[in-house]
């Protein structure tokens, strides 16, 4: 039972070997002098294990050498010896002592500071900003006042809706939540007159105007910034003038350019098997490389494995294991049909994930040219796409405004 396992480890107690013809009579004369062993482990007819209490290993001494047998200690177990190992090394229950108090003291500080939430928002700047705050690593977290925080970079930060300040172990955890804007169509009044305007140059191929006038044609090449639809409205005999807000869609011609490059003949590097690892103590964001001699290559990849230790929240210490593997440099020439139908899917994904979704691809041109040892890919693609976007009238509302 654990409780009976328990009381024999705060008491102590120690495991022998007994050696000899006569173990049933070693037995009985234990058992007649009250000496208790327990857990007795017969490995033949001459030897024996057992285990049997501190004060009962000093009783057995005299009936062992009745018995005409012979022992030896195994081990001493319990929490008697345990003390006894610790007041002959004061020195190491001392250090003991102070790294426990050492590990509490870091524990009050913040030694990470991690921004979650929004993808692409801008860490740098919260970063930045909390750094002139005074919050940063190696700060008492007596020192951070959660509520004034949130509420200080709520109006600091125009482009963050929702921030949640939590401290926990010696992370501070910020979390962020981007603020969701308008296109900039949507961010156009709609009681305001505006202008339909090319957002860059193209060549016109439909106009559709809902609203306004239009005031370009097919197969009229316009400009960035040239007005499309017109929100100016003239009636018949042009006496009166009437600034709508302009509502339509402007088709147009527009094309898409781009460039990569390969080199022909290329090092590559081909690992020999050889491995070699050295590791580094990060405390908070310092860090002390614990070499073991200088990495024994001319060429290598390194490997880092950063993975946190299950107290990292609490004790701020990780180890870093940092992996080399040597490799050989070799130059090879590549295949010049395998690396054009290589830059030709890798530049039409690219020029897929840069053109507008809802915009119509009429056509596709790739060409290659080789150039110092480089094979050239380049692209031209057609496309048909909206280049409308809407802008205010302003000298024409202030003109009329004075009027």
């Amino acid at each position: 039972m654990l409780i009976i396992r328990l009381w024999n480890y705060f008491r102590g107690y120690v495991i022998i070997r007994i050696e000899g013809l006569t173990l049933e009579r070693f037995i009985n004369l234990a058992t007649l002098n009250d000496i208790y062993l327990w857990d007795i482990d017969r490995f033949d007819y001459t030897t024996l294990e057992a285990k049997v209490s501190i004060k009962g290993f000093k009783e057995l001494k005299k009936i062992i050498i009745k018995a005409g047998c012979r022992f030896d200690v195994i081990s001493k177990e319990g929490l008697p010896f345990v003390l006894n190992k610790l007041k002959r090394r004061k020195m190491l229950v001392v250090g003991f002592i102070l790294m426990i108090g050492v590990i509490f003291f870091l524990t009050s500080f913040i030694w990470n500071i991690e921004i979650v939430g929004s993808k692409d928002f801008d860490e740098g700047k919260l970063i930045e900003y909390l750094d002139k705050e005074g919050i940063k690593t190696g700060i008492k977290k007596s020192i951070v006042n959660e509520d004034e925080l949130q509420i200080d970079i709520l109006k600091k930060f125009d482009d963050i809706a929702y921030v949640d300040i939590d401290i926990q172990g010696t992370n501070l955890v910020v979390e962020v939540k981007k603020r969701s804007f308008y296109t900039e169509d949507d961010k156009i009044d709609k009681n305001k007159p505006c202008n339909i305007v090319a957002n860059k140059k193209a060549v016109i191929e439909k106009v559709i105007a809902k609203n306004g006038n239009a005031v370009v044609e097919k197969g009229e090449i316009v400009e960035e910034g040239q007005v499309l639809i017109t929100g100016i409205v003239q009636n018949d005999s042009e006496e009166n003038i009437l600034l709508v807000h302009s509502e339509g869609e402007v088709l147009a011609r527009t094309y898409y350019y781009n460039t990569i490059k390969e080199p022909i003949i290329k090092q590559i590097q081909e690992e020999t098997g050889e491995k070699y690892f050295s590791r580094e103590l990060k405390i908070g964001n310092k860090s002390i490389h614990l070499k073991n001699g200088d990495i024994p290559f001319k060429d290598y990849l390194e490997f880092i494995d950063d993975k946190e230790n299950g107290f990292y929240s609490v004790i701020p210490f990780n180890i870093v294991t940092h992996e080399y593997r040597e490799v050989e440099i070799k130059t090879v020439k590549q295949n010049v049909d395998s690396l054009k139908e290589s830059l030709n899917v890798i530049i039409t994904k690219e020029a897929m994930e840069k053109i507008p979704e809802d915009s119509k691809v009429l056509s596709k041109e790739i060409d290659f040219e080789t150039k110092d040892n480089f094979l050239i890919a380049k692209i031209k693609i057609e496309l048909i796409e909206d280049i409308g976007k809407k802008e205010y009238i302003q000298n024409q509302i202030e003109k009329y405004e004075e009027e």
